[in-house]
């Protein structure tokens, strides 16, 4: 069955609102969130154009900011429009997730909808809906069917965001194939996309030069935060944001296709809703749940099937040269006997999945140009590995399997091959698949995160959804807060992985990278970021590579970093004899509440969580290549017990680089009251497990 919705307030005292302020030709109305802190005005102004501009308290945000379409063959609409009538509304509703970081979640908004008609021939209408919440605000734009608009070509949106002053911003370049880029700290003026772009990317003329991808993330002098981003994005092109630092702002740029058109659409039709999110603290971004709020409830009638875990997989070792993923290599790590090893050491250490790369015929040739449309058969093992064999062995010991469709981007083939693909997955008892999309697209011109790829992701999703199958996607589009209808979704690669550790040239990711993801691409959803890699120097198999943090800081993305799915993803032999293991075989993956107990974008975070149905609390602290002392505040207990809190933390010689594996393991008698300090070296981290006390 559904998830419950536990309590609806909806006003559906709907009201037609007229001017309610009038200079010359300019008219506005203004909406507040429920609790009155944020507001947003929108206006007619300049020629007729619509316009907006938000508040948090007196503080203008995002100041005045024109909006408008174009598309090919019809003149622009942005101008010389009449206001038809203007629409008030308030709802509130508790409801419960399938999974994720909140149990249950408040949607609370009040809505703006104001009807606009050229007044001129042809007199087209549409409409603008904006949603106004305590973390921030949404809007989108939504044409009904009419005559004059009946199958439209997108060439532009003009939707613009006019900032305030010029603020710290933590951005990644533009790019429309790939979001594995590291985030960027600089001002607003000092944003240099074009230096940070794939080549690829480079050398299509098309895409403009100076441009983020969302979410993008900003604070102002004042120290407020500022998040950009976008929700319910369906059928249309994904946004990003080109830089315009003459006039200071944002302007939406669609990603395109091969005619330079961004979305091909027919009437009626939305908009993705164009999202802010407003804090005072950083850590509040993170416990925002507008981007989940602006989407449609579950869709899937019953998700019983979908289940978080932690997986362990025939993975990493490829990425460090140990075993390959093709057959003809030096030694396959796809085989029966591989498979049933990694099953035995998930099922004796509380791990509940396997995932296993390279079973299927085709990686000989996925890297070839020529070859790669047509290279992967998603249904044929390897001879070496025996599918129906591995999968008895994982069900008598308690272990569910983890399938994987890397496409080399061959999209063409694999949806000649989805039905056959997942009617098998379902006829298996597999229930999870990991897609990939690594390369440029085929049918060639088309991008990663056009409108093409867009509806292609969603229908491998829904029907996955049909054979029961989740999702974890990668080199595929952002989150956009479609988990909620769809939570066969359970997790994406929108950012740069751990496996750059194994091979980057440019170092592997900094010690900052976390910190710095918490409050950027993880605001858009759970990421399979793959933590847990204890053999952080690997020398034995890459000399010139290693992981950027220490053992504690692996430790602690289990509970810094959202996500159902979490991977144990070191080979089984480094977890051997270590002590420091038994933190990962304690954390839980689905939680009942979570809490930011401090941070700052792109120097530390700290979360705190609940897991979901038992009286389990975890805290995950990371920082980036300054060592520091935080605090953590356990008021969130329930008070009048005593709890055992065991501590895993950087030893007193650790350091990122000079000294990872430096741990220490403490236990201590915690309650309500307790403020535990929490000392964290260099590209170091803490995780703490808290139970009550027996």
């Amino acid at each position: 069955m559904k998830p419950k919705t536990l309590f609806i307030c909806a006003a559906c005292l709907a009201f037609f609102v007229s001017s309610c302020k009038q200079a010359g030709k300019e008219h506005s109305w203004t909406v507040e969130a429920p609790g009155k802190k944020i507001k947003v005005e929108v206006m007619l102004a300049g020629n007729n154009q619509p316009a907006y501009r938000i508040l948090h308290g007196e503080t203008v945000v995002v100041d005045t900011s024109f909006l408008g379409m174009e598309f090919r063959d019809q003149p622009p609409l942005s101008e010389n429009l009449n206001v038809v009538k203007a629409k008030q509304s308030a709802f509130s509703e508790t409801w419960e997730t399938v999974w994720g970081d909140q149990q249950k979640i408040l949607n609370a908004y009040s809505q703006l909808q104001v009807e606009f008609e050229e007044t001129t021939a042809p007199h087209r209408r549409f409409s603008l809906d904006f949603r106004v919440f305590d973390d921030g605000a949404g809007f989108r734009y939504v044409f009904p069917k009419q005559e004059a608009m009946d199958s439209v070509v997108v060439m532009d949106e003009h939707t613009t965001f006019q900032l305030t002053g010029d603020h710290q911003t933590w951005w990644q370049p533009g790019d429309w194939e790939i979001y594995e880029h590291l985030y960027n700290e600089s001002l607003f003026s000092g944003i240099d996309a074009l230096s940070k772009r794939s080549k690829h990317d480079l050398a299509q003329s098309s895409i403009p030069e100076n441009a983020v991808n969302t979410p993008v993330t900003m604070r102002t002098a004042d120290g407020l935060h500022l998040t950009f981003h976008e929700a319910a994005l369906y059928n249309y092109a994904s946004m990003t944001l080109k830089v315009d630092k003459e006039n200071r702002r944002w302007v939406s740029e669609l990603v395109g296709s091969p005619d330079q058109s961004k979305a091909k659409l027919r009437t009626p039709f939305q908009t993705p809703w164009r999202t802010v999110q407003i804090a005072e603290k950083a850590g509040d971004l993170i416990e925002s749940t507008l981007i989940l709020n602006l989407n449609e409830p579950n869709k899937i009638e019953d998700p019983s099937w979908i289940q978080p875990m932690k997986y362990v997989g025939i993975w990493w070792e490829m990425h460090l040269g140990k075993s390959s993923w093709d057959m003809a290599g030096v030694n396959h790590g796809a085989t029966t006997a591989n498979a049933k090893r990694y099953i035995d050491f998930a099922a004796a250490n509380n791990i509940g999945g396997i995932l296993i790369e390279g079973w299927n015929t085709g990686w000989e040739d996925w890297w070839d140009d020529k070859k790669r449309e047509t290279c992967f058969d998603f249904v044929t093992p390897y001879a070496d590995f025996d599918l129906n064999e591995v999968l008895r062995h994982a069900k008598a010991k308690g272990v569910r399997l983890i399938s994987h469709h890397e496409t080399a981007s061959g999209v063409t083939q694999y949806d000649k091959q989805l039905d056959t693909a997942f009617t098998q997955l379902e006829k298996l008892g597999i229930h999870s698949v990991k897609t990939g999309y690594v390369g440029t697209i085929i049918p060639r011109g088309e991008y990663h995160h056009g409108q093409f790829m867009v509806n292609h992701y969603q229908r491998v999703l829904e029907l996955a959804a049909r054979h029961k199958v989740t999702i974890d996607a990668h080199e595929t589009i952002k989150d956009t807060g479609i988990r909620r209808t769809w939570p066969n979704f359970v997790a994406r690669e929108t950012f740069r992985g751990q496996e750059f550790n194994a091979w980057a040239s440019d170092g592997g990711n900094p010690p900052n990278h976390i910190p710095t993801l918490a409050y950027t691409a993880m605001l858009a959803g759970p990421m399979d970021y793959t933590p847990g890699i204890f053999n952080i120097k690997f020398d034995e198999y890459k000399k010139e590579n290693q992981v950027n943090t220490t053992l504690a800081h692996q430790l602690a993305l289990y509970v810094a970093i959202s996500s159902p799915i979490q991977m144990v993803a070191d080979l089984p032999e480094h977890y051997a004899g270590n002590p420091a293991f038994q933190f990962i075989r304690d954390v839980a993956v689905n939680w009942e509440w979570t809490r930011a107990l401090n941070g700052e974008v792109g120097d530390y975070v700290t979360l705190a969580r609940k897991e979901r149905g038992a009286n389990r609390w975890f805290i995950g602290g990371v920082t980036d290549e300054n060592g520091r002392t935080l605090e953590a505040n356990l008021d969130f207990l329930p008070k009048g017990k005593t709890y055992q809190a065991v501590i895993y933390a950087d030893g007193p010689n650790a350091h990122w680089n000079d000294n990872p594996t430096d741990v220490v393991i403490r236990t201590q008698d915690v309650d309500a009251a307790t403020r535990l300090p929490l000392v964290l070296a260099p590209g170091g981290g803490v995780a703490i497990y808290i139970t009550e006390k027996k």
